[in-house]
């Protein structure tokens, strides 16, 4: 370790750090990462089947489910393969081009994520305060773009990141404080002017999380307006339980989202176990979580599920 932390280090190599004080017990806490890891793959996997698959499926709201669920793979993927490999005492190393792409998949596909969440609070606006032009609006060509523009508008701002990067020089210690890659992890390393960086950094995550959050934020002020109006308390209620299930994934995704920030920006001399907590909470909980609220909360994605696994005489019965 003290060769790890060696000031005089140049060398590419970064190490991931596990879960501090517990690394006799490594292999025991990677079984329930085993079975979160399981439930979120298989979750989400069988959404995006579904959603293909079944013809009733191919609506606006069942296509940014989809995307949801990709875009949650896509971001908690990249960080199961370098987890396990620190769990299972496989290695504890990443080069740090490797490290660079990790990082940038990550922080990609959470606010794609955010902009998904967006888009979905959009479908919910159209469908219930313009439920007669639903079809006409979202078409499946705009949801193509709006696909297309959600990973641009998410990767493009992280590119002059990467740049700069790629000349800070990193002779401090070599540890990082996950077991992954993240943005204001790597910086902390560097023996140079990180201002930009750090402001630059801060920039986007404020400009991006913050035109989503207002943009999500609009959209139920509107639906709330238009769900007022309807007479009926039933009718109310119908209107609004569409729109629990995004409701519970926004707040999934935003609360350890900036939970996060917050600790790495205001309070990082606290304990690591919560670094670390937080960390994996903010990569694991969202693609585990998602697609279990959805198909309870879905009658549609629930019936996909139950057509998926179970014979035709029990689905009927619960049907």
């Amino acid at each position: 370790m003290a060769a790890l932390n060696s000031s005089s280090s140049l060398s590419s190599t970064f190490y991931f750090t596990g879960i501090l004080g517990y690394e006799e017990y490594h292999h025991l806490i990677s079984i329930p990462f085993c079975l979160l890891c399981l439930i979120g793959i298989t979750g989400n996997c069988t959404i995006m089947h579904i959603v293909r698959t079944d013809p009733r499926l191919h609506e606006p709201m069942y296509y940014f489910l989809a995307m949801l669920s990709f875009t949650d793979m896509c971001m908690s993927i990249p960080t199961m393969i370098t987890l396990f490999r620190v769990l299972w005492s496989i290695s504890r190393e990443i080069q740090f081009d490797a490290c660079v792409v990790q990082m940038f998949l990550i922080h990609t596909f959470s606010f794609t994520e955010s902009s998904v969440l967006l888009a979905m609070a959009i479908d919910r606006y159209v469908a219930i305060c313009h439920p007669l032009r639903y079809a006409t609006i979202l078409t499946p060509r705009l949801i193509i773009k709006i696909g297309v523009t959600s990973f641009l508008r998410s990767s493009l701002p992280l590119v002059p990141l990467l740049i700069r990067l790629a000349f800070l020089p990193f002779c401090r210690s070599h540890v990082l404080s996950h077991s992954y890659c993240l943005h204001q992890d790597i910086i902390r390393l560097a023996c140079a002017d990180i201002k930009f960086n750090v402001m630059y950094g801060l920039g986007v995550v404020i400009v991006l999380w913050g035109i989503d959050c207002l943009g999500i934020f609009v959209s139920y002020v509107f639906i709330l307006h238009s769900v007022l109006k309807i007479s009926s308390r039933e009718g109310r209620l119908k209107a609004l339980n569409t729109c629990a299930s995004h409701i519970c994934a926004v707040l999934i995704l935003y609360v350890p989202m900036i939970g996060l920030s917050i600790i790495h920006r205001f309070a990082k001399h606290s304990s690591p176990l919560i670094h670390i907590f937080m960390a994996h909470v903010y990569l694991f909980v969202p693609p585990v979580l998602n697609p279990i609220i959805y198909s309870v909360k879905t009658k549609q994605i629930r019936q996909g599920m139950l057509h998926l696994i179970l014979p035709k005489n029990i689905r009927s019965s619960l049907m």
